[in-house]
């Protein structure tokens, strides 16, 4: 394969190689607005198929889809207090209508707990109610100061679940329930091996009783926070009066959960599985799963496309067939660029011996096909390369795991080969705080099958709580 020149090497300069690939694949363009992106087809049919997933797993779960509207009054957003503080610094704020001043500012989401709490308050009287399974797919805004498409922009797409239940052990299986699927999504659809655990106290989301979350790690070492799950016991529905009578005749008040991702999957997708010529996409979640290029556009060259495309799509594989004019050269590297997974080359001279070639974006092998055996050759590759892509990613996040047993030992390792690092902390947040003063570093996760690695806190030296896994975050 030949370096594609439009391409920084990602060894090189990881930052313009993402960039790079961005523009090149035509996944975004940029917008007279800071921060804010134009979701190109390709990208948004990628959102699509994740989002399929998705949805067709939250309601095989019981789930329903709703929509809420997408401003929130100030005085709404303000009733509970520790979800506020925390959502301040990115709000953006309506003040006008027209060219008259609002009664009441009302900001743009930066979720959507509140209106669900507004909701549930009015629609939920009895235990006989209870669960609301709710799921909504909208964007949401919040005000960042560092934008990079897909991974923060001021406006993005993505799910945002908010459940109530009768009672806090239903709730909490939920919460658990919810979390799974993600990652259930992340590896045996995006070929992304995570690590899944429980925020700390810290780094929970705003107002919840605790934060369970999947970190992932890209390929230059930093981590993603890619989907969170938050058990909220009763800290809104106390505030916003969400009660039900319940077996008792008693009223109590409701148990409350949410839950998350976003469309920065389509940045861990590039960041994770890309490489120096472009996307290398999962095939689970690809556009096209497959492409048909035809070397000489002779009848018996295009028959041959029209009946393989016909047949793979038959076997349900997305597939479409390129016999434009470009030289064979210039769309072998335009697919290699959009990732797609399985390339299918028809030329006379294979066709004269009943072959044709098949090419493989992940590991860029081309081995040579019965056309009889074409489909079957297909449909057992696109499993290959999904495993393929999970075991390398899984290697490589391998690799850049280290266990560090001092301080030292963990500033090190962060400003030489940044990657996770296993560490055991006493559980005081002045050491957190000590750890974030290496470049940023944060506590990702609290695992839940913690490993013993010593006895005492990677900070401090005091009798350790908890084995964390700390990084340097998108």
């Amino acid at each position: 394969m030949i370096k594609n020149n439009r391409i920084t090497s990602r060894d090189d300069d990881f930052a313009q190689w993402y960039t790079d690939i961005v523009k090149q694949a035509h996944l975004a363009s940029y917008t007279s607005v800071k921060g804010c992106i134009v979701f190109e087809p390709y990208a948004y049919a990628i959102w699509e198929n994740m989002q399929k997933v998705l949805d067709d797993k939250f309601k095989a779960t019981g789930h329903e889809n709703v929509y809420m509207p997408m401003f929130i009054p100030e005085s709404l957003l303000k009733k509970e207090g520790e979800h506020v503080e925390g959502f301040a610094p990115e709000v953006a704020w309506v003040t006008h209508g027209g060219s008259n001043p609002l009664d009441e500012k009302l900001c743009v989401r930066p979720t959507s707990e509140t209106l669900f709490c507004e909701y549930y308050s009015k629609v939920v009287n009895s235990y006989r109610d209870l669960p609301k399974l709710c799921n909504q797919w909208c964007s949401v805004v919040r005000w960042e100061k560092n934008t990079r498409p897909f991974l923060r922009t001021r406006e993005f797409l993505w799910q945002e679940g908010h459940t109530i239940h009768e009672t806090a052990e239903e709730a909490e299986k939920e919460t658990y329930q919810m979390l799974n699927i993600y990652k259930d999504l992340f590896e045996n659809y995006l070929a992304i091996p995570v690590v899944v655990g429980k925020k700390t106290e810290k780094e929970k989301f705003a107002g919840a009783e605790y934060t369970l979350t999947i970190e992932a790690l890209m390929y230059d070492g930093i981590s993603l926070q890619s989907a969170t799950s938050h058990y909220f016991g009763q800290k809104f529905s106390k505030p916003f009066d969400v009660k039900f009578t319940d077996r008792n005749n008693q009223l109590s008040y409701a148990y409350q959960t949410s839950w998350g991702t976003t469309s920065r999957m389509i940045g861990a997708v590039i960041m994770v599985h890309g490489d120096d010529n472009g996307l290398v996409l999962p095939p689970r979640i690809a556009p096209k799963q497959a492409v048909i290029v035809t070397i000489k556009n002779t009848d018996e060259v295009l028959n041959t496309a029209k009946s393989l495309e016909d047949e793979l799509k038959q076997a349900g594989v997305r597939v479409f067939t390129d016999n434009s004019d470009k030289s064979a050269g210039f769309k072998f590297a335009e697919h290699e660029m959009k990732g797609v997974p399985i390339r299918v080359e028809i030329g006379p001279r294979d066709l004269a011996e009943g072959k044709v070639v098949l090419a493989r974006r992940d590991t860029n092998e081309k081995v040579t096909c019965d056309l009889k055996e074409v489909k079957d050759k297909v449909i057992t590759l696109l499993d290959d390369i999904h495993n393929n892509m999970f075991d390398t990613a899984k290697k490589r996040n391998e690799s850049k795991t280290y266990v560090c047993k001092t301080f030292e030992e963990a500033r090190e390792i962060i400003n030489t080969k940044p990657g996770f690092i296993k560490a055991m902390w006493c559980g005081d947040q002045e050491c957190e705080l000590k750890m974030k003063e290496l470049r940023g570093m944060k506590s990702r996760c609290i695992p839940f099958e913690e490993e013993h690695l010593s006895d005492t806190c990677v900070v401090c030296g005091k009798k350790a709580k908890h084995m964390v896994y700390w990084g340097i975050q998108y």
